[in-house]
């Protein structure tokens, strides 16, 4: 039996040895067909890019300078640092900067009324609470329509590119009530279809957290903005002087700027949202990363073209997301990405296209 039994051990250990040299050679090939897969997976970025903004054409103001101990992160890679989010609803209120808490600004006014309406139906312990539908609410300087008064807000809703000049901000419901806010967010703000995690949920919570579209005639006087390109820019200053020291600068020269490509912009009168060489700029509430200021979100209406061409704009219908902007790169943005239709890598923090998927680079 010994030699059987050697016979077996030996065939044991040969095959086993031989399993344990393939997986030697399977283990050394490894990072080559990684270095390869990686290669093949190379995926282009989902729009045109440059890498950094153009060398401005004349003498740009100075870069404002930052209060002591609050530095810009020139570090980090910006790709990637803009929170996902569904959609932003962008409120007019006048004025230039806001409390620490936006909700706590605005006593006794439609816009202020309507940030804390949006919170208590959105935000924690509210009834459409739901975290895989991050709908940013944002304040801006651009002025309100005239008609806004204490029971209602004037807003933009982006990447839906609309403008809504009355938005009333009561928040009780009954039966009869088809033009209240909770009617607006059934309408508007609401997901188009729920993340599988809601899968478990009975059919009419379901179907009360989603979009009801039937509901938005209820609200007439909506505008398509379908050709003015909208620049925000993160003018926070009750939250952080970085964005508040940058941002009054910057919302300057983007005017000089446009002006000179023969854009105009409304100050004050807020009757103006949408039409060929008309552009949105305003100062905004804060978007997260003041370390990264100047921080700037352009959004490209959908029926933009390039130039003064019928050639469709690449960015038509996206949000693009710019951190560390100074004034010595706003030309350089206005050409490359609201004129030109590239996206500026060197500055680019994220981006949302219209029907709300992220972008990335």
């Amino acid at each position: 039996m010994q030699p059987i039994l050697a016979q077996s051990l030996t065939r044991a250990w040969s095959g086993r040895a031989y399993r344990n040299c393939q997986n030697i050679r399977l283990l050394s090939s490894t990072p080559q067909r990684s270095s390869r897969l990686r290669a093949r997976l190379e995926i282009p970025p989902p729009f045109p890019v440059t890498k950094t903004c153009p060398e401005p054409s004349c003498n740009c103001p100075p870069t404002p300078a930052l209060p002591e101990g609050l530095p810009i992160d020139h570090e980090q890679a910006l790709n990637g640092t803009m929170a996902a989010y569904a959609q932003q609803l962008l409120i007019c209120t006048g004025q230039p900067d806001w409390t620490s808490r936006i909700e706590d600004d605005g006593e006794n006014k439609g816009w202020g009324n309507l940030v804390r309406g949006l919170k208590s139906l959105l935000g924690r312990g509210g009834p459409y609470l739901d975290p895989f539908n991050n709908v940013l609410v944002t304040n801006s300087s651009i002025a309100p329509a005239a008609s806004s008064s204490p029971a209602s807000a004037s807003a933009f809703l982006f990447p839906s590119f609309k403008y809504f000049p009355s938005i009333p901000v009561n928040t009780a419901s009954s039966p009869d009530q088809t033009t209240g806010l909770t009617t607006f967010v059934r309408a508007y703000l609401l997901p188009e279809r729920l993340h599988d995690m809601h899968s478990s949920l009975p059919a009419a919570k379901q179907a009360d957290m989603t979009r009801s579209p039937d509901l938005a005639p209820h609200f007439p006087g909506v505008i398509d903005i379908n050709h003015s390109p909208t620049v925000l820019i993160c003018g926070h200053g009750g939250r952080d002087m970085r964005c508040g020291v940058m941002a009054p600068a910057l919302e300057s020269e983007f005017k000089r700027v446009l002006q000179t490509r023969g854009f105009t912009s409304a100050d004050s009168d807020g009757t103006t949202v949408d039409g060929p060489n008309h552009a949105n700029i305003g100062l905004i509430s804060h978007v997260g990363g003041h370390k990264y200021a100047g921080n700037v979100i352009v959004y490209i209406p959908p029926k933009m073209t390039v130039g003064t061409s019928s050639e469709p704009h690449p960015l038509a219908g996206k949000g693009i997301w710019y951190g560390r902007i100074e004034p010595k790169h706003v030309e350089g943005l206005v050409e490359e990405t609201i004129l030109g239709g590239k996206v500026v890598t060197d500055h680019f923090r994220g981006g949302i296209d219209r029907s709300g998927d992220i972008l990335r680079i």
